[in-house]
């Protein structure tokens, strides 16, 4: 037991040190493998390397790099401006049409794309009388909800450790009860933000809204898989000028210096972002119809089959892309995947699983993992809390105790929806994109709902999807 005991304390510490000092987990992660398995074990190093999950890696790389080059050639760019063209002036809709928009960016392969939505959302929010914390939680929303979809990395990382597991879990399955988890959410933020916080007073006369870019944003984040090189369009970031925190005066300035640009027509879609919007579609169709034919799609393989299409018809795009995989990722996920591939080896999992086990009720266990996974999530990584908490769920399901697809999107869920914490990437976003006399606010505000939702995903998932998942 001292091994097992021992091999958890190493891997606890190294998530503590790579937080502390900065450095990549994922690296951390992998000589922690290699050394508690010459430590503990009698594990041969070819044993550990093959305990990188490879399957997953085809996964984030396949799908990153073919949306990678939809961003590259400004397909993405040009979807989004074509949607807020058609957002009008129904202030009390704007929220909505934010989360609808992220979700797709979020579902992309990398759910942080997503926040590329956040500066603008601001700026709307501030034209058209839209509370600051209704705008920022409808995009943190929009971006866990599209990171569980079948392309996107929190999907790929839970469905797919799910099911190097032996658990089967359906990833659409995963998708729709995530995007309805979502969903009443965004409308309870309505409850609390949005009756009152809408003016006729003070709306846009005109539809058109310039989407800027983070990549060219002041304080945007640094390894961003997607980020643009070049300016692609008229509106885009390099034109704007937005920065993060601005205030209400430099804002009108803004508003009165763009009057012509937004009134001018978009430009059409040139022929190879029409061929990657086909190319978008078909890869959505190719999911669907393989999955109605009892089989499950490879939707890394099939995104390598689409972005060589693409790459053929316009080379230099495809290499620009090739640096915009989130090879960060990859190592982040594989290298945890391996430790506790080690972990598992020495029996340190079912360890842990039998103390849960111990607790004497299965809800109770379930609630207590999952409340764990939300509140170390709100300060660490939600894809690293996802691929190390997952396995450590098995025991549970192993004595047919709890359903493990049931068990597994609970976790899942309650380790993304405690995003919007200030601590968090996404709430940090949020409090940033605001005007300064605001920031004070949204941090109280974010920090409570983030918190809030350590207690109420639990209560949610575990007792309206895993309980009645027991009783059917």
């Amino acid at each position: 037991m001292f091994a097992q005991i021992a091999a958890i304390i190493i891997f606890i510490a190294l998530f503590a040190i790579g937080a502390v000092r900065g450095v990549h987990i994922g690296v951390l992660m992998v000589a922690g493998a290699a050394g508690t398995a010459l430590l503990f074990t009698e594990m041969a190093t070819d044993e550990v390397v093959a305990g990188f999950p490879l399957s997953i890696m085809v996964l984030l790389v396949g799908v990153t790099y073919f949306f990678a080059i939809a961003q590259t050639n400004g397909t993405i760019d040009r979807i989004i401006d074509g949607a807020l063209t058609r957002v009008g002036s129904k202030a009390a809709l704007i929220p909505v049409v934010f989360f609808v928009l992220t979700s797709g960016i979020a579902a992309m392969g990398a759910p942080l794309a997503g926040l590329v939505m956040m500066p603008v959302g601001m700026q709307v929010a501030r034209r058209y009388n839209v509370d600051y914390a209704l705008m920022g939680l409808a995009i943190c929303f929009g971006v866990g909800a599209g990171g569980f979809a079948p392309t996107s990395l929190y999907g790929i990382v839970t469905y797919g450790t799910a099911h190097d597991a032996g658990i089967g879990l359906n990833p659409m399955l995963l998708f729709g009860i995530t995007v309805l988890v979502y969903l009443l959410l965004l409308l309870a933020a309505y409850a609390m933000f949005g009756r009152g916080f809408f003016s006729r007073r003070g709306r846009a006369s005109t539809a058109h809204i310039d989407v800027p870019d983070l990549a060219t944003i002041s304080g945007s984040p640094a390894n961003h898989p997607f980020e643009r090189e070049t300016a692609l369009r008229r509106g885009s970031a390099s034109t704007t000028g937005i920065q993060f925190g601005e205030d209400e005066e430099d804002q009108a300035l803004f508003d009165s210096s763009h009057t012509e640009d937004e009134d001018a027509p978009l430009p059409p879609f040139t022929p190879i972002q029409v061929l990657t919007v086909i190319c978008m579609i078909g890869l959505i169709a190719a999911v669907v119809a393989i999955a109605a034919f009892g089989l499950e799609p490879n939707i890394g393989l099939l995104c390598f089959g689409f972005a060589a299409l693409l790459t053929i018809v316009d080379p230099g795009t495809g290499k620009n892309a090739v640096g915009k995989i989130d090879w960060s990722t990859v190592l982040l996920v594989g290298g945890i995947i391996m430790f506790v591939g080690v972990l598992e080896t020495m029996g340190a999992v079912d360890l842990l699983g039998e103390g849960a086990k111990a607790i004497g009720s299965p809800i109770v266990a379930a609630l207590v993992l999952c409340a764990v996974g939300g509140l170390v999530s709100a300060f660490a990584s939600t894809t690293g809390i996802l691929a190390a908490l997952v396995p450590l769920a098995l025991p549970l399901v192993a004595d047919g105790s709890l359903p493990g697809w049931a068990l597994i999107t609970a976790l899942g869920i309650c380790s993304a929806v405690v995003d919007v914490s200030p601590f968090s990437t996404l709430g940090a976003t949020v409090v940033a994109t605001a005007p300064s006399e605001h920031k004070e606010r949204l941090t109280k505000l974010l920090l409570r709902f983030g918190l809030s939702m350590v207690v109420v995903g639990p209560i949610l998932l575990v007792g309206g999807l895993v309980v009645p998942a027991m009783l059917f």
